[in-house]
Parts: C-alpha cells; structure tokens; sequence
C-alpha cells in the first residue's frame, strides 16, 4: 500500500481521471515518492498492464510494491527515455509527475528541507548520493551566483544585499545550520510575512541543489518520444516557477511560450493541452492538507 507518512498526495483522484487509463496500457509515474499515484495507476491496470516509477531518493525503495507489473528505478526523471528504451517499453500511454518536495522531506529534520528545524545540518539532497548541499552553496558559491538564485528561484527582494551578507557572514564561519542561514536573512524578512519569506529562500536553495528545472526541463522535451500517440502528460506543480514552464511547454512546444504557426496557421507543437486552465484542489482538499493550496495540475495528449 501507498506509504501516506512519506507523502500525502494531492488531487489525486483528478490526476488519475486525467490520465484517461487503458488497462493494457503502459505508464510512467516520474515522482514515485509515497507510491499513491502509482497504486491508483496499478489498480485500473489489467495483467498486461505495466507501471514504470522513478524516483531518485533512496528512501522510497521501501515503499514500492511486489507486483509484476510493477518495475522501479531509483533515478531522476530526467534520465527517463533511456532508461524506457532499455526496457524495450517505448512509446507510453500516459505519465505522470507530482514535482517538488514530498511531505517526508520536510518533516524529517535530517533532511535539512525545513526552517523548522533550526538545528538540522544545511542539506535539502533529494539523492543524498550527489555531493552538492546547501550548506556547500552557501559555503563556496560566489555573490554574484547566490544572487542570481535568489532572484530567479525564490523571486526575493534584496537578493544582492542577501548574497553579500552571507559572503561577509562566512568569512569568520562556515554556515552548517539552519540556525546559522535564520540567523543571517533575518535582518531582510518583511513584516508579518515570516514564514513566506524564509519559504522562498529555502525553495531557491533546493531548486539549486537538485537542479530542478533543468531536471524538469529535460522531462519535457523528452515527451514527444515517450508517448504515443494521443498518449497523455499530467503533471502538478507548487509553484510559479515549474507552472510556466509546463503551461508554455504544452502549448507552443517551447519554454518561453512563444506561438509558431504553420503555412495553414495551425501552431507547431507536439502537444496539445487538454484543458485550458490548470486544474486546482477543491476547498476541502486545502482544508485537509494545505500544501494543495498551491498545486496545479496540467494535461496535455501528444498530437
């Protein structure tokens, strides 16, 4: 059974619907995590059926299932299409991804997810195999670095000012703790608007040490080799940052959201996406579990 504590899943039952699944069909859940997706996906699925999952945290691996049409892979999404091909399992019927941070990252304080724990180590590692952490960021990358992630992953005011603190603040001590980055942003935070601002600082500083949206970038322009035909795409996001790239993605082919059009005028794109407007949690669902205050969940089908 899906692994609840690890991750609570949001709009679940509308992500499945999306997915329009054939039971003979073959899929992909990019973001296996607590496993809920997949088991949704594994119950509509017949015995020549199959479910591929990828994941690149090793602590999901105890949350997958024993069943034969069930096969893992303890890698980022990113490395899909050959992995997919090795298996001999291309084009795809549908594939779905849950993007960002499960609710097993930020409640376990090891992680270093979270400013919560304000004495966690500085880590935010989805695969705790790669060597990058945040405190290694924050320890060696150069100003001009730490202000461009500030700026364009967390969107932050003052994110110059912020990198030249955080210069000046490590050249008498290494910054290890979330105590030690707490400490140093403080001076910036606006007023009543706490726990946002250090939100968006920390969501700069995972991006980076997961390299998120290239990760997700590369998704993207993999799907029109993983789907067949009128296969389709779901994909739920948390924030501004991954959304745009999706929604420009399924409707012009391209991140930047630019149209091209065809002698006939018909846009050049190899997806088409099934609902104009993303697809949001209802207000019990955010009652319920707030994260999915955030969510957006998109659909396209390949043309």
């Amino acid at each position: 059974m899906a692994n609840l504590l690890y991750h609570r899943p949001v709009l679940l039952y509308e992500s499945i619907k999306a997915l329009n699944i054939n039971p003979d069909g073959v899929y992909a859940d990019f973001t296996f995590g607590g496993g809920s997706h997949s088991e949704e996906i594994l119950k509509q699925l017949g015995k020549k059926g199959h479910l591929y999952a990828f994941d690149k945290d090793n602590d999901v691996v105890e949350n997958t299932f024993n069943d034969s049409r069930f096969t893992f892979t303890r890698a980022d999404y990113r490395f899909a299409y050959n992995f997919l091909r090795y298996y001999n399992s291309l084009p795809l019927d549908g594939i779905i991804a849950d993007l960002g941070i499960s609710s097993h990252h930020i409640d376990d304080y090891k992680r270093g997810f979270s400013f919560r724990f304000i004495d966690a180590e500085l880590d935010m590692r989805m695969d705790i195999n790669s060597s990058k952490t945040a405190a290694y960021i924050l320890n060696n990358y150069a100003k001009e670095q730490l202000t461009e992630i500030f700026q364009n992953y967390g969107e932050i005011k003052y994110a110059g000012k912020i990198a030249d603190t955080i210069i000046n603040y490590r050249a008498d001590k290494k910054i290890k703790k979330v105590s030690d980055l707490i400490n140093i942003i403080e001076p910036y935070v606006p007023k009543n608007k706490k726990n946002q601002f250090y939100a968006k600082v920390f969501q700069a500083l995972r991006i980076e040490v997961n390299d998120e949206l290239a990760s997700l970038k590369e998704l993207l322009l993999q799907l029109p080799n993983l789907l067949k035909p009128s296969g389709r795409v779901v994909i739920i996001s948390y924030h501004s940052l991954e959304d745009r790239l999706v929604k420009n993605y399924f409707k012009t082919g391209n991140f930047e959201g630019n149209l091209q059009k065809d002698f006939y005028g018909k846009i050049i794109s190899p997806l088409i996406p099934v609902t104009t407007k993303p697809v949001i949690a209802s207000e019990d669902e955010i009652r319920n579990n707030n994260k999915a205050r955030s969510a957006k969940l998109r659909i396209a089908e390949k043309k």
